[in-house]
Formats: C-alpha cells, sequence, structure tokens
C-alpha cells in the first residue's frame, strides 16, 4: 500500500528537479515519468548532448528529495 501512495505522490510532481537515492546511486536529474513500479528521471548534469534516461525500481528507492532552486 505504501509504494501506490508513494508512487502517487511523485506522479503528482513530475517535471521537478529531484535527487533519488538508492542503496549505490544518487541520481539528480528531471522526474519525467512515473508508473506503479518504475520511476524514469532524466539526468540532465551531464552538460551538452543526449540526456541519460535512468528508469528506477520504486521497490529500490531509499528516499527522494526535490531540491529548491538557490
Amino acid at each position: 500500500m505504501f509504494a501506490e501512495t508513494f508512487a502517487a505522490e511523485l506522479a503528482s510532481r513530475t517535471g521537478s528537479s529531484v535527487e533519488v537515492a538508492t542503496d549505490s546511486n544518487l541520481i539528480e536529474g528531471i522526474l519525467s515519468t512515473v508508473t506503479a513500479e518504475l520511476v524514469l528521471v532524466i539526468d540532465v548534469s551531464s552538460g551538452y548532448g543526449q540526456n541519460t534516461k535512468l528508469y528506477i525500481s520504486v521497490d529500490a528507492i531509499n528516499f527522494v528529495r526535490f531540491p529548491r532552486a538557490a
């Protein structure tokens, strides 16, 4: 039940800057798409060129932070 609520909250924030932590990674980017099982984050910190799409399992997420612009 928590995963459904968590995914719904994330879905309401699509388009936001986000930091997603898993056991082994801290991913920064734009929250693009959320389903019941997967989150898509577009990594825009790589500079010019192609942006990297990162699919993350909702079950693998330890925490999510929405940083404010300075």
